[in-house]
């Protein structure tokens, strides 16, 4: 797909210009994650990642079920709105949505602040605080910029900086399927990428940090992964080191680790309520 869409839309003076314009970028293009300090590599501008963020966000919802149960929406939207008021975020239209699946126990973020909640993993959330712990997860991914951060060490080095005006007008095919990999989407958007394991767990880290300045306690977040390894019980999985997530135990153990940083910001927070998740 890739060797397809370059032959046919890159000529040798704008492969030219792509050299140019990544060699010029690198420069500036060196960030930090939240919390962690890490260093990340994005050539994009927020600008350009929100876009992308946006036009895939509008074909899910084309393509998917919006849930109609008010409880669940209401749960969704207001634990989300608490989590994004303590991120490392500034002028994002946040967007929580809720698709009616109950096959699917999971949830995603796109750039820009664009969240989708799968009605799957409601009932293992089973409260506000369990919930958060998803919410928190998916807004640390999109504070982090993990979307633009992918496609910056990935589709980009292939795409080139061209790439990204034709991606944002979302008209082109080939650039629409590239850029929904590169957010975690498949052709088929029921099914998601992950992103990679330290992305994963670095968004774990965040998310603790982010439900507890939130007012939500973080250790429900290990009694929330405890159930999500008991709802997959019986299902295949790939063990943790052909995949690209981190096993549940992995999971439980680093959150743990993390829980004393977490409370510091806990026990200075305003309290949540911990509302049970109903439908």
């Amino acid at each position: 797909m890739l060797k397809n869409f370059i032959s046919k839309k890159l000529s040798i003076p704008l492969l030219v210009l792509v050299i140019t314009l990544l060699f010029s970028t690198t420069i500036i293009s060196c960030y930090k994650a939240p919390v962690t300090g890490r260093n990340q590599f994005i050539i994009l501008t927020q600008a350009q990642e929100n876009e992308m963020g946006l036009t895939a966000f509008n074909q899910v919802l084309k393509d998917e079920k919006i849930s109609d149960d008010q409880s669940y929406n209401d749960a969704v939207t207001r634990v989300g709105q608490r989590i994004a008021a303590v991120s490392h975020t500034q002028g994002y239209e946040w967007d929580f949505k809720v698709i009616d699946d109950d096959e699917q126990i999971n949830a995603f973020a796109l750039p820009g602040g664009k969240v989708a909640v799968y009605t799957g993993i409601l009932p293992v959330a089973q409260t506000d605080a369990g919930l958060a712990t998803v919410m928190a997860h998916e807004v640390a991914h999109v504070a982090a910029r993990h979307g633009g951060e992918r496609v910056s060490t990935g589709v980009l080095a292939q795409l080139g900086a061209v790439g990204i005006g034709a991606a944002m007008g979302g008209s082109d095919p080939y650039i629409y399927e590239v850029v929904m990999q590169a957010y975690g989407l498949g052709a088929n958007v029921g099914v998601l990428l992950p992103f990679g394991r330290s992305q994963e767990s670095e968004a774990d880290r965040i998310g603790l940090i982010y439900m507890a300045k939130a007012g939500y306690d973080p250790r429900e977040a290990v009694g929330f992964w405890e159930r999500m390894n008991a709802a997959s019980e019986g299902k295949s999985a790939p063990p943790e080191f052909l995949s690209t997530h981190p096993g549940y135990q992995t999971r439980i153990n680093n959150l743990k680790m993390w829980l004393p940083e977490a409370m510091t910001y806990y026990n200075s927070a305003s309290k949540a309520p911990n509302n049970k998740i109903t439908n």
